[in-house]
């Protein structure tokens, strides 16, 4: 493929096998060093944020993908830059037409930088409306119930408990249930 050499190192989106954007860059990485490009390709990123997710009522903080089954890289764009990206194991193309990758625009990776920075980790639970939750912590601990609602914005749900014969909703912490 014949591209037209840029002069400035630009962002590009390249498209890899789900579940590998950490291998993808790294080896990204190693073939830029091994091949002297550091100045021609000049960053390789996984854009992640930290997350909560609750899973049988444990809090635990992992790393999630912005965008999962892509790695964002910054460089000069040219024959030998495109060739080392796109024979790169796990690399499937870069994002954009055909003939010619598409680079993003500054204001585009500023949003997707500062999305990855916030450190408000957000809530993620493994539980769906309609799921039975049994209840292991507070005051109505050891109650089984119906999951109403869910706010993973601040991890709590709204279950329907049945408290001396009446439905009752409770708003709880993803902390105090778990699916049954």
């Amino acid at each position: 493929m014949d591209i037209k050499s840029e002069i400035e190192p630009r962002w590009f989106i390249v498209n890899c096998s789900s579940g590998h954007e950490n291998k993808v860059a790294e080896q990204i990485k190693q073939r830029v060093s091994v091949n002297n490009m550091s100045e021609l390709i000049t960053e390789v990123l996984v854009p992640t944020q930290e997350k909560i997710i609750i899973k049988d009522g444990k809090k635990k903080n992992i790393e999630e993908k912005v965008f999962p089954g892509y790695v964002i890289i910054k460089m000069i764009m040219n024959n030998d830059t495109w060739t080392l990206v796109r024979k790169s194991e796990g690399v499937t193309g870069f994002v954009g037409t055909a003939k010619k990758p598409t680079p993003l625009t500054e204001a585009e990776v500023d949003s997707i930088v500062n999305f990855s920075k916030v450190k408000q980790p957000q809530y993620s639970a493994k539980f769906e409306i309609g799921d039975a939750v049994k209840v292991v912590d507070g005051p109505f601990k050891d109650f089984v119930g119906t999951v109403k609602e869910i706010n993973d914005a601040k991890g709590q749900v709204k279950i329907l408990l049945t408290v001396f014969g009446r439905e009752t909703p409770v708003m709880l912490d993803f902390l105090q249930i778990i699916r049954m």
